[in-house]
């Protein structure tokens, strides 16, 4: 039993014609739609019930069922996989005859391993999910309807959804509440023995007119060598990937989001060619080391591999189950022995970013040295250079090579005179933060310790989809009006329960439950008692917040006093009246770039999305101009 076609698949290339492999489409059962689904005078008894999808593949499981010798429960191998097996052999008669098998890459030998050594369904790790589910509802089916009240209809909350769309609207209150100071550099373009030599002063301007004393005294001044310093550094390889760092990565490398990358590491673990996906783990197999270093050795030669495996600390707080970092499967399948293999192009640029991460971590360091040059003016004013040279290149042979920068210094000597070439006054000013991509969004989630590997995704996915926050033409987050009123309702009611530490120990209580040192009901307990009191206090006192409008600064071609806003709606943003309901004058919002159409030379550039709720770059004037990028004009 496992969960999906693509695992069953897979599986079937390693397991003779004795087995029946089935797959149960991910949970056969879970909470009813339409209501809570909990008994709470009963210790929180959860309601399972079955769509009519799931009943009709649980009738075809059991008639295989009834057909086995053995029946081995084969999902994955986290919390949410516990459950699936643990729901099936619920619904199933055949107790005697089922295992629980586990395994963390799906080749013949891991297959073989488990099968050899079955086990049974890890009671903690079902606690914990279902702790986790019922925490959820709690949160979503009775914090929602109290939304609908203070805020407005259809609305939801979540426990770790609403703690992200908090990061996000305070990043943005931040970002405005940011005022950029004013500062000035001056470079300098030296000569040294016909090289060229460019230095920075080592001093604080605060404004044009001390940048324009200062470089009026430069410009006449003479130079001269006041020390060299050298350095040799060794540069070690990042460790391999984790479920957050690789959806960093793939964030920051290819544009995507959290939930693209999970979808294509699923389909790649599923087909057998990487590690399970969902770890917060660095751990590396022995095997698995002896394997990429033997590999080393033969395509790079003796010199780039390591005389015994290098093994990384896991950083995270609790590394799940015990799983490895993510990693192929065969370190021998490179990108070029799988372009024949019928991937698509996502799998192979995810496979390649994962195949390149973990054969670098087996690698040797990459060699250099430092140089520090410090240079002085007969006017007492201290100039710097920095540079290296890379001596020895290591793992950075698998790095493309235009990115790695050798800024290889002119060779001088202390008290040698430098000529004069040019001068450069720069006016700069301070950066504010900036507004979170999926990259940094998942990077402070995890360094909050809020939410876990399989839930970064989703969450990011949730609040996208409820449009408590948008992303911008750059990517990024940014809170809209409706999730800025959730938001200030929920933590001005509700500030202990969404705050970040809370949120934080609730996770490790979980945690807690998948360890066995905690029973779930009496965590759910302590959450929930203070919570429902809560609930009825707000319910009662709270005043109704209002969703903000956006002006738009132009008149209402219909009433013609009032003014055109942007609301938005069940679908996304609209025009409306600033007078409504007095005035219904309604119209399609477009999300313009300042760009104009590079086709039709009349349109603006807007941004749509498609079905699937992807951005993508297009003309206003559509179906007329049939102008359409991924692309923003102007950006590679």
């Amino acid at each position: 039993m496992v969960e999906s076609p693509t695992k069953a698949k897979t599986l079937a290339k390693f397991l003779g014609s004795g087995y029946k492999i089935e797959a149960s489409m991910g949970h056969i059962r879970d909470l009813p739609t339409q209501k809570l689904g909990l008994d709470l005078t009963k210790n929180f008894a959860p309601e399972y019930v079955q769509t009519a999808k799931q009943k009709e593949r649980l009738k075809g499981i059991k008639a295989q069922s009834d057909l086995a010798k053995n029946i081995y429960l084969a999902t994955d191998p986290d919390r949410e996989g516990e459950a699936i097996s643990w729901h099936i052999a619920e619904l199933l008669a055949a107790k005697k005859k089922l295992h629980r098998v586990t395994f963390h890459e799906i080749t013949k030998s891991a297959i073989e391993n488990a099968l050899k050594h079955p086990g049974k369904i890890d009671e903690r790790l079902v606690d914990a999910q279902q702790a986790r589910r019922v925490l959820d509802r709690l949160v979503g089916y009775k914090l929602s309807p109290l939304l609908w009240k203070k805020v407005r209809k259809g609305l939801s909350a979540g426990r770790v959804q609403s703690v992200a769309v908090r990061l996000v609207v305070d990043r943005e209150n931040e970002i405005k509440a940011f005022k950029p100071q004013e500062y000035w550099e001056i470079w300098i373009v030296l000569s040294a023995k016909g090289q060229v030599l460019r230095v920075k002063l080592l001093e604080d301007i605060e404004n044009q007119t001390q940048a324009e004393k200062i470089e009026k005294e430069l410009l006449s001044a003479e130079y001269c060598v006041l020390s060299t310093e050298k350095k040799d550094f060794k540069r070690m390889p990042p460790a391999p990937y984790t479920t957050s760092t690789l959806q960093q990565a793939a964030a920051n490398k290819m544009g995507w989001s959290a939930k693209r990358t999970i979808q294509v590491a699923q389909t790649l673990y599923e087909k057998g060619l990487i590690t399970y996906h969902r770890t917060d783990s660095t751990n590396i197999a022995a095997e698995a080391a002896v394997a990429c270093s033997e590999f080393i050795v033969h395509r790079y030669g003796k010199e780039y591999a390591l005389e015994a495996p290098r093994y990384y600390k896991t950083k995270s707080k609790v590394a799940q189950e015990a799983h490895e970092a993510i990693r192929p499967t065969d370190v021998g399948v490179s990108i070029q022995e799988l372009v024949t293999s019928g991937l698509n192009r996502d799998e192979e640029k995810l496979y390649e970013l994962i195949w390149k991460r973990f054969v670098a971590c087996q690698m040797a360091e990459v060699l250099g040295t430092s140089v520090k040059v410090i240079v002085n003016s007969n006017s007492n004013r201290r100039l710097e250079a920095r540079g290296e040279t890379i001596t020895f290149d290591g793992w950075y042979v698998l790095k493309d090579q235009e990115s790695i920068i050798n800024n290889q210094l002119p060779e001088v000597k202390e008290g040698e005179k430098l000529d004069f070439v040019s001068l450069e006054k720069l006016q700069k000013f301070t950066q504010g933060p900036a507004h979170y991509n999926d990259a940094s969004l998942i990077k402070a989630l995890e360094e909050l310790g809020i939410g876990r590997p399989s839930t970064y995704a989703p969450t990011l996915t949730t609040i996208l989809d409820r449009q408590y926050v948008e992303k911008n033409s750059e990517k990024r987050y940014q809170p809209t009006a409706l999730g800025e009123a959730v938001n200030t309702f929920l933590t001005a009611n509700f500030s202990d329960i969404f705050d970040y530490r809370f949120t934080a120990k609730m996770e490790d209580e979980l945690d807690e439950v998948a360890n066995g040192n905690k029973k779930w009901q009496p965590v759910i307990h302590d959450f929930w008692d203070p919570f429902s009191i809560k609930l009825n206090n707000v319910s009662a006192a709270s005043d109704r917040i209002k969703v903000a409008v956006e002006p738009t600064g132009e008149k209402c071609p219909k009433c013609k006093d009032g003014e055109i806003v942007v609301r938005l709606g069940k679908f996304g943003k609209f025009l409306s009246c600033s007078k409504y309901p007095d005035c219904d004058y309604k119209a399609n919002f477009q999300n313009k770039t300042g760009q104009k159409c590079e086709k039709c030379k009349e349109g603006d550039v807007i941004i749509r999305k498609t079905r699937s709720g992807r951005s993508f770059y297009g003309c206003s004037n559509y179906p007329k101009c049939d102008f359409a990028s991924w692309n923003k004009p102007g950006n590679k």
